[in-house]
């Protein structure tokens, strides 16, 4: 007879959900927006513009709905920013090759997004980061800058504008983020150094325990 425990005890997500299928949806577009991207013509820009809207709005609904479900897993917590990164990096490096967009623009947003996923790994063991409201605003600029620098019509001052507010966005989460970061880190080591001298404190305080044989006893 399995105890109250076990069957109170919430299952397991599997693999096989719909917030993974749309990671997964999101990487397998990638290439097949890129192929159209590089295509010299109008109407392959515009069915690039709408494979990159269909990407984005899976990157929109996959994390919400894994926490909706419950069916957040370890290969959606890897899954899901690898995608993030393939679908902006792949725009921004294809429009600066085809000469679109400033190769600074790029090489600013991209080191900020390493640079924030490789503070994820260096903090993962003292706690995670909740997203801010600042890092959604910086997804959603990012995401409409590059649509509107997909398209194939005049923007004129528009699309540099939403770009400036994206790159200016990038940067302040990417402070905030490190500065997140550090705190968490020293956090961390003053809560450790603390638990460290009570333990000291307790142990001297106890003394040697004796045993019922006469001699000192101790635990590994």
């Amino acid at each position: 007879m399995a105890s109250p425990g076990a069957r109170t005890s919430p299952a397991t997500p599997g693999l096989v959900n719909i917030p993974n299928g749309l990671t997964m949806l999101r990487l397998f577009l990638v290439p097949v927006f890129v192929v159209f991207l590089v295509t010299d013509s109008t109407a392959a820009r515009i069915v690039a513009f709408f494979v990159f809207g269909v990407a984005s709005v899976t990157d929109l609904l996959d994390g919400q709905l894994a926490r909706r479900r419950g069916t957040i897993t370890d290969f959606g917590k890897i899954a899901d920013p690898i995608a993030d990164k393939a679908l902006t990096g792949s725009a921004l490096i294809t429009l600066s090759v085809l000469g679109d967009l400033p190769w600074w623009v790029t090489a600013v947003i991209l080191v900020r997004e390493v640079g924030v996923t490789l503070l994820r790994f260096w903090v993962i063991r003292h706690g995670v980061i909740a997203a801010s409201r600042g890092g959604k605003i910086k997804t959603v600029l990012q995401i409409v800058a590059i649509g509107l620098y997909i398209l194939p019509l005049p923007m004129g001052w528009a699309r540099e504008a939403v770009m400036a507010a994206a790159v200016a966005v990038t940067l302040v989460t990417g402070i905030d983020y490190l500065t997140r970061a550090l705190n968490l880190r020293r956090t961390a080591r003053i809560g450790h150094a603390d638990t460290a001298a009570l333990d000291t404190a307790g142990s001297a305080n106890a003394g040697p325990a004796v045993s019922s044989r006469g001699d000192t006893g101790g635990r590994e």
